[in-house]
């Protein structure tokens, strides 16, 4: 069981049909699906967009997964601004900022190197819109609304990034990748405008910021790195995101290696397609079953055994199963990361109000940073312990998480954690 952060209140259950008729989130959640879905199919056409020119694999992996580290510098450096300007501004800027990196790939004829640099400086800027967009929505949602539109966007990202995915290779192959771009530059630019005429203007007492917030670069930097210092010297706030982190990025390891496990065993052509996908399709199942049918108490209490079920079905492929049973194996770990949703509350009253913005974009960025190392590190050890060998160190590792979880005991309030 996860211990509270301070007395819980309001654990009646919501329902998905509340969530979604408050109209705020409402358009930040269709604005946000279409973002991920024109991101992901971006990042696919530049992908192949880079290897077309290259023949370089190591490039075009490059270009995959340039956006994900400089989040984490993005977090770091500017993450304060989350909380500091206008959200309505932050969001909308951030989407036409996208949509302005897309057009230029599309139009312009850049070295790589000058390109990935246009990827990573829009990266930067990744957790700051996140961010505000993050802190309006708990802002607006209260009590299990909070966490069940969680759990919608969670749901919404996976779907997107499977259909973004798709779409890129339908598009790209339809219209060339440069006009494939300048559709993911489209979609950015319809989420911006509509942002930008629906959304309501805040002002600074209405979203917790300061009216000289964000005045000067240098002091932005400053107020950045002294927050998320803060937020990771808090003794709450740090476990509560380490648990977040840490079982994602190991499932992404395992699941980093099911194209060589599908090849190494002999399996079908295509059955590596559906055993990557039986992880996605967990997850979904997961989110909705879990945030659905139980009440809040109960997910909290389920946190350790959902975490527990994400590693212990990769324990089972140092056996080295068939495609049958692999794919119910990724099944019940992909299940397992609904875990996260009893994590939801705990975390919102561990943040200090002033902080919020900037700690969901250090939980976002920090958690693609490490989905984006979990692959290199578990396909290194692949090398001499075999994919079966080294999906299965993930699944321990997972493990090992959830018996931390178990060391937990009640924190002393978090305000006063906070305050100190």
């Amino acid at each position: 069981m996860i211990p509270a952060t301070e007395p819980v209140q309001g654990n009646d259950r919501a329902t998905y049909r509340q969530v979604l008729a408050e109209p705020r989130f409402r358009l930040l959640f269709a604005t946000r699906t279409i973002a991920i879905t024109a991101g992901s199919l971006r990042i696919t056409t530049y992908s192949v967009l880079v290897f077309a020119v290259t023949g370089s694999a190591l490039l075009s992996a490059l270009a995959f997964g340039i956006g994900f580290l400089p989040q984490l510098f993005g977090s770091l450096l500017l993450g304060s601004l989350a909380d500091r300007l206008p959200p309505r501004a932050l969001i909308t800027g951030g989407y036409a900022l996208e949509c302005a990196a897309a057009l230029l790939l599309a139009l312009v004829q850049m070295p790589i190197a000058a390109s990935l640099g246009v990827m990573a400086l829009v990266a930067l800027a990744t957790p700051v819109y996140g961010g505000a967009s993050s802190r309006l929505v708990a802002q607006w949602l209260k009590g299990d609304a909070y966490v069940l539109g969680r759990s919608l966007n969670n749901i919404a990202s996976s779907g997107a990034q499977l259909f973004g995915l798709a779409l890129g290779g339908a598009v790209v192959a339809a219209l060339g990748p440069h006009r494939a771009l300048a559709v993911s530059a489209a979609l950015y630019l319809g989420c911006a405008l509509a942002l930008r005429i629906r959304l309501p203007r805040l002002q600074p007492g209405e979203f917790g910021g300061t009216p000289d917030g964000a005045r000067g670069g240098g002091a932005a930097v400053r107020a950045s790195l002294h927050g998320a210092g803060r937020l990771l010297r808090g003794h709450t706030v740090r476990r509560l995101m380490l648990a977040q982190w840490l079982p994602p990025a190991f499932v992404t390891g395992a699941e980093g290696l099911i194209v060589a496990y599908a090849g190494g065993h002999g399996f079908a052509p295509g059955w590596y397609a559906v055993l990557m996908g039986c992880l996605p399709v967990g997850m979904l199942a997961g989110d909705l079953l879990i945030g659905r049918l139980l009440r809040p108490p109960t997910r909290e209490r389920l946190v350790v055994p959902l975490t527990a079920l994400t590693g212990l079905p990769l324990l089972l492929f140092a056996a080295e199963p068939g495609v049958g049973v692999s794919s119910c194996l990724l099944l019940l770990s992909g299940l397992g990361l609904a875990y996260g949703l009893g994590l939801q509350r705990p975390f919102l009253n561990a943040l200090p109000p002033d902080g919020q913005g900037q700690a969901f974009g250090l939980l976002g960025s920090g958690s693609m940073t490490l989905q984006g190392v979990g692959p290199a590190c578990f396909g290194a050890m692949a090398a001499g312990a075999g994919t079966g060998g080294a999906m299965a160190l993930a699944g321990g590792a997972a493990l090992l998480t959830a018996g931390w979880m178990l060391t937990w005991h009640p924190p002393h309030s978090p305000r006063k954690e906070h305050a100190a």
